[in-house]
């Protein structure tokens, strides 16, 4: 296997490769462009016209998208998958990933969209520069642009795998991108109505990719989810231009929207959810969620209401958790 293929380990050890460009027996080339930043072109001739971003650990101690990520590369640096479109690898917070924490300092996540302006942090400075290297690779007009950020929520789920679209002005989510997400092994789609700082958001809003954070399905004991082999045979077939075959009936994508977020406004803050709390859980109108200072308290209120993402250990004025119902 290519040297280039172990990506994960070189940004790991935070080495440089002795070799910047290396090609594979079909030609297929491999471009080191910085730490956890590798560029994948196919060989010369006629391509599929699609430029993918694929991307991982933005939290550094989300494994699973880690080692989905990780397998594609090798998987490449052996030969034994032939891309026909152009590729963008990124480890986007090798820090975080070296300590296996969600983040060192900062949130990575959330400084996107220019949102890393004014800040000095290690975060803001990796934030600039991952919006530096997808500038640089959506540089060709006239090309599909694909961006699929894979994160782990941390904890169960009661739809084990899921999207988030972020909001963009008058996008209307095309019918194959909701087949792609299918076909991938995706359970829901969480539709956002309003602006973020997601490092989706950025590609979306500010170069028009087809953009998706992608929530894959955690891994218990030796137990590997089905729905994660179907996101890597999903994902081969972007990298090489093959359309799926269907196997039965795909498996139906509920959809959701956001309805409120609940917000940690001080340390006195404390959610009145049990620890192991699945995501998705359908919550009851009337079922406290989480108290503040000042008396503040956080009480079910819609129908069909479920909760997501909720984590007390967060900072002070961001989000502990998402209120989300049904969208017609």
């Amino acid at each position: 296997m290519l040297a280039l293929g172990n990506l994960l380990a070189l940004t790991l050890s935070g080495r440089e490769p002795d070799e910047r460009v290396q090609h594979t027996a079909d030609r297929t080339r491999l471009e080191w462009l910085g730490e956890g930043i590798l560029q994948v072109s196919p060989p010369d001739g006629p391509d599929a016209e699609l430029d993918l971003v694929l991307s991982a650990g933005v939290h550094g101690c989300e494994v699973v998208p880690i080692i989905l990520l990780d397998r594609l590369i090798q998987a490449i640096g052996r030969g034994d998958i032939h891309p026909r479109a152009r590729l963008l690898f990124l480890f986007c917070n090798p820090p975080a990933m070296r300590q296996k924490v969600r983040r060192v300092g900062q949130d990575l996540n959330r400084l996107f969209c220019g949102r890393h302006a004014g800040e000095s942090s290690e975060e803001a400075l990796r934030a600039s520069q991952l919006e530096a290297a997808v500038a640089a690779f959506f540089h060709m007009p006239g090309r599909r642009r694909w961006h699929y950020d894979l994160h782990s929520a941390m904890r169960a789920s009661k739809l084990p795998q899921f999207a988030i679209s972020p909001w963009v002005p008058k996008r209307e989510i095309s019918s194959e991108s909701l087949a792609r997400l299918q076909h991938a092994g995706v359970d829901a789609l969480l539709i956002q109505e309003k602006p973020s700082g997601t490092f989706s958001a950025h590609t979306a809003t500010h170069h028009g990719a087809e953009a998706f954070t992608l929530e894959m399905a955690e891994v218990s004991g030796d137990i590997w989810p089905s729905c994660l082999d179907d996101f890597l045979q999903a994902a081969q077939g972007w990298i090489e231009a093959i359309e799926p075959v269907p196997a039965g009936t795909l498996r139906p994508l509920l959809r959701f929207r956001l309805a409120r977020e609940i917000i940690k406004h001080s340390e006195r803050f404390a959610l009145r959810l049990p620890e192991d709390i699945e995501n998705f859980t359908p919550i009851a109108p009337g079922l406290l969620l989480a108290e503040d200072k000042d008396g503040t308290r956080w009480v079910v209120e819609e129908q069909d209401a479920r909760i997501l993402f909720p984590m007390a250990d967060v900072a002070v004025g961001e989000r502990a958790g998402l209120i989300v119902v049904p969208r017609d």
